[in-house]
């Protein structure tokens, strides 16, 4: 992996792009709750269903599941999304799939409107309806775990057109109901078909090991070897070095590299230049684009939705 930049190379990069933007001071977190799912309940009837809510930075979607499936998608603003064993960065070019079952809390990082997809689960079968079958046994794999996919702009275009009324509105007519049902064939066609992204970054069982990851994950850059994250928690270097093997089967380096990915996907959806991004993230601007190529085999402007 190409080594951040130094203290002299980040302060030339930021001489050559301009200044970096302070960082935002965080704030508390509002907490909601999980935005009534019992008044948008998938059947096979009405196999997807869909609400929206507009809400503002620092503001969390109370931890809860559902026993169908579930896609978030912001079309404005980007989310954080965290499960038990990881945590995802969504801006508006992706949208992540939650399997059946599964507890998670939506976080959003900038003001957001907040799209939310529920899908009926035939018994047996997990993955987008449009699948049509059992599928293969590693394709029932991937979509029993969480699954960050790029959004195309037909996928986001009728995620707009689908109804958001709740059942405790007004009935919606023949009409409406035979609009949606196309325009939900139409959507798990384009989930089935979405190239999913190697984005996302696992996260630890071990108390100790996860209070410096959650350290991490809100700040990558204010420190850059194991050594001084280790000394911020307390515990030995050869031990938080075992637990990342053991409980992440990964070294620091690989793991914040993941941080690292996803920090820039949330700073590239606010339309930040490309050489202010790696600038921010302690990179030159070549080792950090050296850096995104060997992580997911793309440029960095495609990687991050900038062409």
């Amino acid at each position: 992996m190409p080594k951040p930049a130094t203290a002299t190379a980040t302060a030339r990069a930021a001489a050559l792009h301009g200044p970096v933007p302070p960082r935002r001071a965080r704030r508390a977190v509002s907490y909601v709750d999980s935005m009534t799912p019992h008044l948008f309940v998938p059947t096979p009837q009405r196999p997807v269903r869909a609400k929206a809510r507009q809400l503002c930075a620092d503001t969390q979607v109370m931890p809860h599941s559902h026993p169908w499936a579930q896609v978030a998608i912001s079309t404005t603003g980007v989310i954080q999304l965290t499960v038990d064993r990881g945590t995802y960065i969504v801006p508006p070019s992706r949208a992540l799939w939650i399997p059946p079952g599964m507890v998670h809390a939506v976080t959003m990082v900038e003001d957001a409107e907040m799209r939310t997809l529920y899908f009926h689960q035939p018994r047996g079968r997990c993955g987008p309806a449009a699948l049509g079958s059992r599928g293969t046994t590693a394709e029932q794999s991937a979509w029993r775990q969480c699954r960050v996919l790029e959004a195309s702009d037909l996928l986001r275009a009728v995620v707009r057109e689908m109804p958001t009324t709740p059942d405790d509105d007004t009935a919606p007519d023949a009409a409406t109901l035979l609009r949606e049902r196309h325009l939900s064939a139409l959507l798990c066609d384009e989930l089935a078909r979405a190239a999913p992204v190697r984005l996302g970054v696992d996260l630890p069982r071990d108390k100790r090991l996860r209070q410096l990851c959650e350290a991490v994950l809100a700040d990558p850059t204010r420190h850059t070897t194991l050594q001084a994250w280790a000394q911020d928690t307390g515990a030995s270097l050869r031990t938080v070095a075992r637990l990342f093997r053991t409980e992440l089967g990964s070294t620091f380096t690989q793991w914040r590299q993941q941080v690292i990915l996803a920090k820039a996907v949330s700073l590239a959806a606010g339309r930040m230049p490309m050489g202010q991004i790696a600038t921010e993230l302690g990179y030159s601007p070549s080792a950090f684009s050296a850096m995104v190529r060997k992580s997911v085999g793309q440029p960095p402007g495609q990687f991050l939705g900038q062409r």
